[in-house]
């Protein structure tokens, strides 16, 4: 390879480095509070009370669960946990299904991170989209439960 071309790549191996830098340490203060924020929800939001937010119609229910878990989001193993303890209080599974599908898709908290890194309309539409899918995807796996003979 000839010195000038090897040296080009150097230069720009060497610029990008240092905008990935820049841009890491811009984003950590915003990643550092994302990741409180959630703890701090997760610790106010316990699971007894929100199992008395549940009751009313499936479609309320569908969406306080989805409401309930784009607030709350954070990992998925944690939303299944906390899944089967809504169920084992006596939660609907339409809301249930809710709030995992809304969990895992919705991140309310991680708003003003993702924001920042994939812009501000192509983040509140992902968000949006992925709340009424939440519902709809509830309502339609619990209704194609039902219609299968596999509700609980």
């Amino acid at each position: 390879m000839p010195k000038p071309i090897l040296n080009d790549r150097r230069r720009r191996l060497a610029t990008s480095a240092t905008q990935t830098l820049s841009s890491l340490a811009t984003l950590l203060p915003i990643l550092l509070g994302v990741v409180l924020m959630t703890g701090l929800l997760l610790e106010f939001l316990p699971v007894e009370a929100m199992a008395d937010w549940f009751g009313q119609s499936a479609f309320l229910d569908a969406l306080t669960g989805a409401l309930t878990g784009s607030v709350a989001a954070g990992h998925p193993v944690t939303s299944y946990v906390i899944g089967g303890e809504l169920l084992e209080r006596g939660v609907s599974l339409i809301a249930v299904t809710a709030f995992v599908v809304s969990w895992v898709t919705v991140g309310s908290i991680q708003l003003p991170a993702e924001m920042l890194l994939l812009g501000k309309r192509f983040a509140l539409y992902r968000n949006l989209i992925c709340f009424g899918l939440s519902i709809l995807i509830a309502l339609l796996t619990v209704s194609s439960l039902y219609l299968m003979d596999l509700a609980p």
